[in-house]
Parts: structure tokens; sequence; C-alpha cells
């Protein structure tokens, strides 16, 4: 296959992810379920060109900029708070779940040599960081608990991993040490934190110097790659260093990126997550042609099923078993965590347990496993079964099931925050019009700029009283903005009609469209 013809699948794939987007809305389906479902269709459309992942490839193009913006826009407050909980999950969860596996994988299929059924269990039981935020942004779930499986899955990838360097070892060479392997995997883990960390204040010193916004937003991309790629070359976890630097960079932004460049930045930084988020789904569902062909075809996919059915239940039960104890034994046992951080009802650790979703983490490890290493292609073909099931029966579930069990009001409270947004907004009112009012005010008591004043005392009430009266005010607000919303798209239409009829140059319409764009922006915000 010649580069042009890879390049011409590409653009074919991005017509069919638009497509398949609508579609999932339209029907109102987890966008990565009907991404994997087209991707298995595409792939075993007859004539289709096959396409080839390379598991390196995926690692090192797809994951760090995918982590990068996980972490950026993760809490670091939310974070350090529930750490306890997260490394439980993101480390003690994955173990257990490795553990359970490679037990279970044995026990049905016996022929399977101990180191590779334990190096499957290590391929599956990360919950994957690609696949839980692209189901996570259409779940209406409690700040809580995103806060825990987003944190979990940015950092539960490094412990997989590190576990299926160790099976691989042990498979190829007959021997495993318990000593050496915990002293690796804390080494990696530290090594990669330090890093990430490293890279990112050293990220920072660059920006501060590059004037320009396109070159500091392609620099944010270049921080993800580079981050990643030299932790690797230095044998520590490159997941890790990805996650600090990404943390510690969107902890920091506020002090080395303006309005424009964040705005700008954010924008870009969105289309390309969606793009490679979509990309990754459906290469996940175009490699199933492959993984049959590698086993042998359909019949030997069906005589496999007895097994895949039993390792995808240990995938599933492990971590309710791991999930419920965890949540309720701390506290039974510590009565000082059980009075800082009362035990949630069942209802948080059952939806914690079915959001275990696996994707292009573990497929990319399984297709990274040496040609010469035993039951390749069986771990392979259970891989994709497990992440084909998890995406899809409980990727879609999730939403109906949150609905059901969480209550509404509950998913807009803040974990950590003694402030709701609209008290925060009118602190942050007064304040502006305290600056206002001091830069305005003349020694006489008159004002130099009295309508700016006059703006800025509205705000200040407005935002007071709806502090105060958020739920009889909402209405007057929605009819606030509703208008805001028609004053702008008729100012959008005049700009457009003077456009038209050459009244006004390109360079002028793009600069009042701006500011009307970012009117409009705020003004559903609100909404």
């Amino acid at each position: 296959m010649t580069a042009v013809s890879r390049f011409e699948i590409i653009l074919l794939l991005m017509a069919v992810i638009v497509l398949l987007d609508m579609i999932a809305r339209r029907f109102q389906l987890p966008r990565a379920a009907a991404l994997i479902l087209g991707g298995i269709g595409f792939a075993l459309i007859p004539g289709t060109p096959d396409v080839e992942i390379d598991p390196e490839l995926v690692l090192v193009l797809f994951l760090p900029p995918l982590l990068m913006s996980s972490a950026w826009f993760t809490s670091w407050r939310d974070f350090r708070a529930d750490l306890r909980i997260i490394l439980q999950l993101a480390v003690g969860a994955v173990f257990f779940t490795t553990l359970v596996v490679g037990v279970v994988a044995h026990w049905v299929m016996p022929s399977l040599p101990w180191a590779a059924c334990f190096a499957l269990g290590a391929i599956v039981s990360p919950p994957d960081s690609v696949a839980a935020k692209a189901v996570l942004q259409s779940v209406p779930l409690p700040p809580r608990i995103i806060v825990l499986l987003e944190g979990e899955s940015l950092v539960n990838d490094a412990s997989g991993l590190v576990l299926l360097r160790f099976a691989i070892a042990a498979a190829l060479t007959g021997s495993f040490s318990a000593t050496a392997a915990t002293v690796s995997f804390f080494s990696v883990a530290i090594g990669g934190l330090l890093v990430g960390i490293a890279f990112a204040f050293a990220a920072i010193l660059v920006i501060k110097r590059i004037k320009d916004i396109d070159l500091a937003i392609a620099w944010t991309f270049l921080v993800a790659w580079i981050s990643y790629i030299a932790a690797e070359k230095l044998h520590v976890s490159g997941v890790l260093s990805t996650v600090a630097c990404g943390m510690i960079l969107g902890w920091k932004q506020h002090e080395f990126f303006g309005a424009a460049t964040r705005t700008r930045a954010t924008a870009a930084w969105s289309v390309v997550v969606f793009v490679l988020e979509s990309l990754v789904f459906i290469l996940i569902g175009l490699s199933l042609r492959g993984v049959l062909y590698r086993l042998g075809g359909y019949d030997a996919l069906v005589a496999l099923l007895p097994a895949t059915g039993a390792i995808i239940a240990a995938v599933i039960l492990a971590r309710f078993v791991w999930m419920f104890p965890g949540t309720y034994l701390p506290r039974m046992l510590m009565p000082r965590l059980r009075a800082r951080d009362p035990a949630p009802p069942w209802t948080v650790p059952f939806i914690m347990s079915w959001a275990g979703l696996r994707g292009v983490v573990s497929l990319a490890a399984a297709l990274s496993l040496p040609e010469q290493f035993p039951g390749r292609d069986v771990i392979l073909a259970i891989t994709f079964a497990v992440i084909l099931l998890t995406v899809l029966v409980q990727g879609s579930t999730l939403a109906p099931i949150v609905r059901r069990l969480i209550k509404t009001e509950n998913v807009r409270t803040p974990h950590h925050s003694k402030l709701s947004e609209a008290q925060a907004r009118a602190r942050v009112a007064t304040a502006q019009f305290s600056a206002v009012e001091k830069a305005s005010r003349n020694d006489d008591g008159t004002h130099r700029h009295p309508r700016l004043f006059e703006q800025y005392t509205y705000r200040k009430g407005a935002a007071a009283r709806y502090a105060e009266e958020a739920e009889a005010l909402s209405p007057h607000r929605i009819d606030h903005y509703t208008t805001v919303l028609a004053a702008i798209e008729a100012g959008r239409a005049e700009l457009l009609k003077m456009h038209r009829e050459g009244e006004i140059h390109d360079s002028v319409l793009h600069a009042i469209e701006e500011g009307l764009d970012l009117e409009e922006v705020n003004a559903r915000r609100f909404l």
C-alpha cells in the first residue's frame, strides 16, 4: 500500500467518523460504541483494504496528547484530596484484576502458561482513560465520581504496562523475582513522575518566552509527546511523566497563558482530541479482521467463546469484588477516616465498578506481545472481546444506570467547593466593580467613566441577587440571555449583510465576528 493510499484511507475514515458521530447523537448512543461498531462493519466489507496497527506507533501517537488533555483539566486539589482512593484503584485494583484474570484464564485454558495468563490479566486490568473520557462526557455523574474515575484512568495504565513487562520477561526467560519486580515498579513510577515534573517547568520557561499564540499552542502539543518519549527512552513510565507534566501545566496555565491564547488553545486541543479519540475507536473496530485472520477464522473464534466469556466475567466481577470492600472496609477500620469522609451509598461503588471500560491501551499492549510469545493470538482475540463488550455493553448502559441510581441534585454539587458558581460570580463581580470604581472616581466624587461605572454597578447587584435567589430569578436570567442571543444574532446578520454588499473588508468581518462569537459562547454558557 502506497503512502497516498494510506492517506486516502485516513480521509475516508474521517468521513466515516463524522457520519457515525451524527448517527450516535441522533440515537443517543455512546460515540465510542458507534465508532467501534462502524469500524467492525467497515472491516468486514469485502474488498476493503487491510489496516494494520503498529502498537508502538499507537501508544506514541495517540496516548500522550490524550493523557495530556485529560491531565490538563484535572483538578489538582480534588486529585490530591482523593489520592488514597485513586491509588487504591489505579494500583490495587489493577494488581487484583491481573491476579484474578490470570487464575481464571489458566483454569479455562490449562494449556496456556501461567506467565501468559498473567500477561493477559495485565493487558485487560486497567480501565482506559480514552474510553472513560469518551463515555463520561455524556453521563450526568457527580463531580467526585468523575474525579475518581478520570484520576484512576490517568494512573492505572502505568501499573498495567509495568505488570505486562514483568509477565513478558517471565514468559520468555522462565524466571521471575518478586523483589526485583517491586523495586523496578517503584523506580519506573517515581522516575516517570520526576521526568514529567522536570519537563513541565522547562515547558513553562519556554512558553513564557514565546510571544506568538500559534507557536505557544504548537509547543503544548510538542510537550505532550516529548514528556512521554523522553521518559520511555529513560526506561521510566511515559504515562506518569505525561500525566504529571499535564497536571502541572494545567494548574499553572493561568500564569503563562493570556485569554486569547487560552481560548484558541482550548479550541485547537478540543478538535485534535476529538479526531484522535475517534480514530482510536474506529481503528479498534478495524483491527477485527486481523484478529480473525491470525486466530484462524470464525470457527476458531467460536471455539474460544466459552473461555472468552469466563475471562470477561472475571474482568467485570473482579472490579466489583475489589470496589465494595475497598470502599467500606477502610472506613469500618479507621474511625478518623469515617468521620472525615463518610461512606457513600452503595450506588457509588456500583457505578464506579460498572464504569471500568477497556480501550486502546489494552489493544496496543496485546499487539505489542512478541511474535514468539505463547498464546499471543488467543490473548489478542480475548483482549478485543473484552474491549468490545465493555465499551458496547457497559458504555451504552452506563448513562441509564446513572440516571436511575443518582439523584439529579447530587450531580450539581462540587466535591471540594465552599462556594457555588453563583456565589463565586458574585465575588468576581464585586472585585470588578471595586476596580472600576477606584479607576473611575475623580477627587470631587464625579466619574471619568460614568457609563462603565453604571455597567459594573448593575453587574455587581445582579450577581449578588442571583447568588441569594437563584431559583426565583432563573426565569428572568433565561429571558435576559435569550434576548442577548437575539441581539447577537441580529448583529451577526447585519455584519454578514455588510460583508456581502462589499461595505466592509474581510479583516473587519473576522474581528467583529470574533467578539460576537465570544459573547454568544458566554450567553449560551449561562443558559
